[in-house]
């Protein structure tokens, strides 16, 4: 017993250790919460959201384009718009809340790699229900990934599947599905925001796990933790598995565009840290202003400058990689080893350290081990 005692008073000094909030320095109650969901909502989550639904109509558009008279330019076109929307995904799929949570959005506009058995059988078959759980891998941008880049090494083949091939209209057909059905998701969500729930989710402004504060943090910690540092590097740099998987890295069949990803989803992440606009002109209340208020310390440091030093020091390291993170994993995966390491710190500044200071409790299971 005394040992158990003895060893519960050591745990509790390294837990005060590793962050220190100024005890006589203002209760987290104190912070203007509201100001900070209404700087979230108004200024960051609903103009991105904006942003990308515009892409996602210049998307479809173009895939309507693309069907219509499939030639070497509107597949182009189409390339392009697929690039710049799956940019600017970057930006929302950080934002699982609200109705994004309950339509689980992101799974299905953004599960990797996609499944390319049942994405052809789906076209084989002409029957298939994109709304089902099990159809997440055979849509969204891995799916247009592949049906854009990946049918045949060379543009001529591919344009074959869309003009001489027995099923060309399977596959028209299925491609504007897919457009189709990720553009009503993402006006779903945004319509949701602009019907009520911006109002709720500012509104919801206490503390407890019910709360908009925590509910965000949490699914902002799951992102970064999840879908970015695991995700787009530790996956497929074999972190989980013992050995590299290259067929999982985001956009695998463009070869060209795995890393802007990534560094897309590195400055989306540190952005809402630190409260800026969306549209690049001013910030508000934030996570990070939110530290800064409570006087949080780990080590003799800022919390929140440790936080930004280390989503400076991620950005510094995944700049040194292939822009094709299949030939990086091939060629040298040390560098995607090292770019992980980078990211992991941040989860234990943000999971562990930010929490601990905003007084926010984990609300998901870890199942990597971590």
């Amino acid at each position: 017993m005394r040992a158990l005692t003895i060893l519960f008073l050591l745990l509790s000094v390294l837990t005060v250790s590793c962050t220190e909030t100024d005890l006589s320095g203002p209760s987290s109650n104190d912070f203007d919460r509201q100001a900070m969901l209404e700087n979230w909502a108004d200024n960051i989550i609903i103009p991105s959201y904006e942003a990308f639904s515009g892409h996602m109509a210049t998307l479809h558009a173009d895939a309507e384009a693309f069907t219509t008279t499939p030639n070497q330019t509107t597949l182009d076109q189409l390339r392009n718009s697929w690039e710049t929307a799956y940019l600017s995904w970057q930006n929302v799929s950080q934002f699982e809340i609200g109705t994004a949570a309950q339509i689980r959005y992101r799974d299905n506009m953004n599960i990797y790699p996609v499944n390319t058995t049942e994405l052809e059988k789906n076209i084989a078959d002409g029957s298939y229900n994109l709304s089902l759980p099990a159809e997440n891998d055979r849509q969204g941008f891995p799916a247009l990934d592949y049906l854009l880049f990946g049918l045949s090494t060379n543009d001529g083949d591919i344009l074959d599947y869309y003009t001489t091939h027995q099923n060309a209209d399977g596959y028209k057909t299925y491609l504007l599905a897919v457009t189709e059905r990720m553009k009503g998701l993402t006006d779903t969500v945004l319509d949701s925001w602009k019907a009520g729930y911006r109002e709720e989710f500012v509104q919801n402004s206490g503390n407890g796990a019910n709360s908009s504060v925590d509910m965000m943090v949490n699914d902002y910690v799951f992102y970064y933790e999840k879908v970015l540092r695991a995700g787009k590097i530790g996956i497929p740099a074999g972190v989980f598995s013992g050995s590299p998987l290259p067929t999982h890295v985001e956009a695998y069949y463009n070869q060209e565009l795995s890393k802007a990803l990534a560094l897309e989803a590195i400055d989306a992440a540190q952005a809402f840290f630190n409260g800026e606009y969306f549209d690049g002109n001013g910030s508000g209340e934030s996570l990070k202003s939110y530290l800064d208020f409570l006087n949080t310390m780990k080590e003799g440091a800022d919390l929140s400058n440790r936080i930004n030093t280390q989503f400076e020091s991620a950005r510094s390291q995944a700049n040194s990689l292939s822009s094709n993170f299949r030939v990086q994993i091939n060629t040298d995966n040390s560098a995607m080893l090292s770019t992980y390491d980078q990211l992991q710190r941040n989860v234990v500044f943000l999971k562990v350290d930010m929490l601990q200071a905003l007084n926010i409790n984990v609300d998901y299971i870890d199942a990597d081990g971590d």
